[in-house]
């Protein structure tokens, strides 16, 4: 073993891979980016080891790249050559305070073990990515993550109310506080979520429950044969003064896969399903209720009924797409007014490239998933992201943005680029550069 690396693990507690053969999947993430060969692998488990580990790259120089469950999209946790890849996944502390409404998680707590927690005393964790079974509370809260519930309780930093982060040289600071108000200072705790890593590593968070809303949920489903009927409801519905919790869109394409690889019982319909999911004492009346819109939309076939079953075949989108080649994945948003357009745009743009483009969406608010086919190797691959980064730019005409949950990572930096003004990069850089001056944290990614 060499010098550098015996320093770094006399340095800390926890276990450092530092073969290669070990490293497992710990160089990568779930995204189609390329990892390179770190120097060691790092499983912390407190936040003094990624206190120590960071300041001992910040003195060498060697670039940090930071890993939850692996389960981003965006090629932000993927290692660098001769870098250190940092897991939290082993910092899985938990505490709630019911009265207070709150839970003190460490960063590696799996989002779902969290709100099965809560339900324990009659509260629940809001944020809800399709990903939540198996993403951590540390990794949405660094990427700002969103999900099913958005369109009811807000993204990820709707809920983060205060944090424990290590800076690049290793010092360790505490943001925000368990109060209901707080102007104390500059709002960093809001700086450091959807950072991606880039100015410090997120080991501790303080979140917000709610309390789980009486009465059995419900959900509701509408077949329709025209995706503009479709997104025109979803804009009808989204925009009323009485909304679903969650109101969800998947292609025909879509559908097709998942009762493919699933069995799930779906119906496929010509053009899109939409579902929604309702709470509280009236939810299968809401739900009910929504139905006969989607119907007066033009839906040609709707049913409302209790129980979750739905939206769990919502989360099975991913992986369908994967198992049948899709491997390219947008996460574009536009203004909910704007839905329809966007949406005729991907079909014009899949027309050109002459590639399968498949839709699924946080539809209510805007946020639309297109997974392009790439399973027919490297020119397939490269035709398949220049297809994605065009969806993006016709994002960005219609006034949205190249993501809305995912994050920029590696593999949207030309988007940000398309997206932010000069002087908006040059203002994140200088933060960037305030807080990590000699670059090892996630450098070249997300700013």
């Amino acid at each position: 073993m060499s010098a550098l690396l015996q320093e770094l693990v006399q340095s800390v507690s926890c276990t450092v891979l530092t073969d290669p053969t070990d490293f497992d999947r710990y160089p990568e993430d779930d995204s189609e980016a390329t990892p390179e060969l770190p120097l060691a692998v790092l499983l912390a488990e407190s936040t003094q080891d990624v206190s120590a580990a960071l300041a001992w790259a910040n003195r060498h120089g060697v670039k940090v790249s930071v890993r939850g469950a692996g389960s981003g999209l965006a090629g932000g946790a993927v290692a660098y050559a001769g870098g250190l890849v940092l897991s939290v996944e082993k910092m899985t502390s938990l505490s709630l305070d019911p009265l207070a409404r709150l839970a003190v998680v460490g960063a590696g707590v799996i989002t779902a073990d969290l709100d099965r927690a809560a339900q324990e005393h009659g509260l629940f964790f809001p944020p809800d990515p399709a990903s939540a079974a198996i993403s951590t509370v540390g990794g949405n809260i660094a990427t700002n993550a969103g999900g099913l519930r958005c369109l009811a309780h807000g993204v990820t930093a709707d809920s983060v109310v205060a944090l424990e982060v290590v800076l690049a040289d290793g010092s360790v600071i505490h943001t925000g506080a368990r109060t209901a108000k707080n102007v104390t200072g500059l709002n960093l705790t809001q700086l450091f979520v959807g950072s991606e890593g880039t100015l410090g590593v997120i080991t501790q968070a303080t979140v917000r429950l709610k309390p789980v809303p009486e009465g059995e949920p419900a959900t509701f489903s509408a077949h329709f044969d025209s995706f503009e009927e479709a997104t025109d409801t979803i804009i009808a519905i989204a925009s009323s003064q009485e909304k679903p919790e969650s109101l969800e869109l998947v292609d025909a394409e879509t559908a097709t896969m998942i009762e493919k690889h699933h069995s799930r019982g779906l119906t496929i319909p010509k053009a899109a399903i939409v579902m929604g999911k309702t709470t509280g004492p009236r939810a299968l009346e809401q739900a009910q209720a929504f139905a006969q819109r989607c119907a007066q939309g033009g839906a040609i076939e709707t049913a409302a009924l209790p129980g979750l079953d739905l939206m769990e075949t919502r989360r099975l989108v991913h992986s369908a797409t994967i198992a049948e080649g899709y491997l390219v994945f947008g996460d574009t948003g536009v203004p909910l007014e704007k839905l329809s357009l966007f949406v005729a745009k991907i079909r014009e743009l899949e027309a050109e490239y002459g590639r399968k483009v498949t839709i699924s969406a946080h539809a209510g608010d805007g946020n639309l998933h297109p997974a392009v086919y790439s399973a027919d190797g490297e020119e397939g691959q490269a035709q398949a992201h220049e297809l994605l980064d065009r969806i993006g730019l016709e994002a960005l005409k219609l006034g949205g943005t190249v993501t809305g949950e995912h994050g920029i990572g590696s593999l949207k930096m030309q988007g940000m680029l398309e997206q932010l003004s000069p002087a908006t990069l040059a203002a994140q850089r200088a933060i960037k550069a305030a807080l990590d001056p000699n670059n090892i944290l996630t450098p070249g990614r997300a700013v």
